[in-house]
C-alpha cells in the first residue's frame, strides 16, 4: 500500500457528509488513529496535519475530519453542539471500523480533546487516548460567547465572532455544554491517557489538565508544553507534540504495533536509492524515503506550500553541510587532531554572473552557495587552515562543482 493523504467522506451524526483526510503510511498500517480538531478549527490546521504525518511515519493510519458545519463538511454549525460532536466522532470510528480497522488511538485538541474523552468509552477497540489543551468540562467554551449570552437567551440564537470568524450559536448549544460532565467518562476510560497542556495557555487554563489527570486512572501521563499557545501555532510546538505522541503510542498497541517509534523503522528503499512521493497534504508536500529513513519536504506559504518540511534547496544545502562536517571529522580523526565540534552554516542564492569574478558563466545568473564553518577545539592556525582546504574535498562539494548528468525516464508502471 502506498502512503499519502486521501480525501474521503462519510455520513455524520446529523446526516450530513463530513469531509476527511486519511493519512496513510507506506505499506499496510499497523493501527489506525482518529483525530478531533479544536473548537471552530478544521482538520487542516498545522498541528493536526503534523501529528497525522508523524503517526503515519510510524506506520499508523490517521483519519482527521471536519465536524458538521465546519471546514469542507456539509451542515449548519448552528445546529451542532458538544453532543453532536461526540456523535460525529463515533460515526468517524464506525467509518474506520467498516472500511479499514477500528481506531486504536484517539487524539483530540482543545474541545476536540473533551469530545474524545466523552467518546472513548464507546470505542472499545481504542487502547490509547491523547488530549492537547483540553478543557475538563465542555462548558468552558461558554466564555467565548460572553458578550452575546443575553442576546442568545432573548432571541434563541446570535452571531458571535470566534478567532476572527462569524459563527451562529443557538441556545441549545449552551444548554448542551452546561449538562456535560467528563468525570464519569474519565472514570470509565480504561485506556492509557496522555495529557498535553501548556502552563501558560491563555484559552484553557492549566488547571483543566490537572482535573483531567486527577480524575483518570493509570496508566496516565502528562507532558508540559511550556510556553506554547493554545493552538500550537508555533511550528516547533506542533512538531514536538507530534514526535512525543508518536513515540508514546507504540507502548499501547498490540502485536506488531507494540514497538516504540525508534524500534519501528519504516519500509526501506533499496540501498543507494531515494524515493520521493507526494503526500497529498497541500500542493507540494513530499515524503522522502532514503534507506530506512523517512524525511519530509515542502515549500513555504509564500509560494503556496504549507511549510511541512525543508524546501528542496534546504535539503541540498543540508547534504553539502552534512558531507562537509563528516569529511572534516574523518580527516581530523586520521590525524589525531583535537577537533571537538564542527558546525556548518549554508545559504543559497542566485547572483548575476557578472558579479562572480571566478565563474566560467559570463551571462545570466549563477548559483552561489555560501558556507561558513565553525570548528572548536585546541587547534592551531595551520590545522584550522588545513581543515578549511579539506572542506572543498567533501564528495558532495565535488559533485556540485563537477559536470553532472541527470538521466530521466518515465516508469513503465506507476506505483499504486
Amino acid at each position: 500500500m502506498a502512503g499519502g493523504s486521501e480525501k474521503v467522506t462519510f455520513e455524520g451524526a446529523l446526516g450530513d457528509r463530513l469531509a476527511a483526510r486519511l493519512d496513510l503510511p507506506e505499506g499496510e498500517p499497523k493501527a489506525y488513529a482518529l483525530f478531533a480538531h479544536c473548537f471552530t478549527c478544521t482538520k487542516d490546521i498545522f498541528a493536526a496535519s503534523r501529528i497525522a504525518a508523524a503517526l503515519a511515519e510510524q506506520g499508523i493510519g490517521v483519519l482527521r475530519f471536519d465536524f458538521t458545519g465546519l471546514g469542507h463538511s456539509d451542515g449548519e454549525f448552528a445546529n451542532t453542539n458538544f453532543s453532536s460532536n461526540v456523535a460525529d466522532l463515533l460515526k468517524a470510528a464506525d467509518f474506520l471500523r467498516e472500511t479499514r480497522q477500528a481506531p486504536k488511538i484517539i487524539v483530540g485538541h482543545s474541545l476536540g480533546g473533551a469530545a474524545v474523552l466523552a467518546a472513548a468509552p464507546q470505542i472499545p477497540e481504542a487502547a490509547a487516548v491523547v488530549t492537547i489543551g483540553a478543557p475538563s468540562a465542555p462548558g468552558h467554551v461558554q466564555h467565548l460567547f460572553h458578550g452575546a449570552l443575553d442576546r442568545i437567551a432573548a432571541e434563541g440564537e446570535a452571531e458571535v465572532e470566534i478567532a476572527g470568524r462569524p459563527f451562529r450559536v443557538k441556545q441549545q448549544f449552551l444548554d448542551d455544554i452546561s449538562q456535560q460532565h467528563l468525570s464519569e467518562a474519565l472514570g470509565k476510560l480504561k485506556k492509557a491517557l496522555l495529557v498535553f497542556h501548556a502552563p501558560r495557555d491563555q484559552t484553557v487554563g492549566i488547571e483543566n489538565a490537572g482535573e483531567i489527570f486527577a480524575a483518570a486512572k493509570h496508566p496516565k501521563s502528562f507532558i508540559s508544553l511550556d510556553d506554547a499557545d493554545h493552538l500550537l501555532s508555533r511550528k516547533s510546538d506542533a512538531i514536538y507534540v507530534a514526535e512525543v505522541l508518536s513515540a508514546w503510542v507504540g507502548r499501547y498497541l498490540d502485536g506488531a504495533a507494540a514497538t516504540t517509534a525508534a524500534a519501528a523503522p519504516a519500509p526501506a528503499a533499496e540501498e543507494g536509492r531515494v524515493v520521493v512521493t507526494e503526500t497529498g497534504e497541500g500542493p507540494f508536500a513530499q515524503r522522502i524515503t532514503a534507506g530506512r529513513h523517512l524525511l519530509r519536504a515542502d515549500e513555504p506559504p509564500s509560494v503556496g506550500g504549507r511549510d511541512g518540511g525543508p524546501t528542496p534547496y534546504d535539503l541540498l544545502l543540508a547534504g553539502l553541510g552534512a558531507c562537509t562536517s563528516m569529511t572534516l571529522r574523518m580527516y581530523a580523526g586520521r590525524k589525531n587532531w583535537p577537533l571537538e565540534r564542527v558546525s556548518v552554516a549554508l545559504r543559497h542564492e542566485k547572483i548575476h554572473a557578472q558579479d562572480c569574478a571566478d565563474c566560467e558563466t559570463v551571462e545570466g545568473r549563477v548559483d552561489r552557495i555560501e558556507r561558513e564553518i565553525t570548528v572548536t577545539g585546541a587547534l592551531d592556525a595551520e590545522q584550522r587552515q588545513r581543515l578549511l582546504e579539506i572542506a572543498d574535498k567533501c564528495p558532495v562539494h565535488r559533485t556540485l562543482e563537477n559536470e553532472v548528468k541527470v538521466v530521466t525516464a518515465l516508469a513503465a508502471e506507476s506505483p499504486a
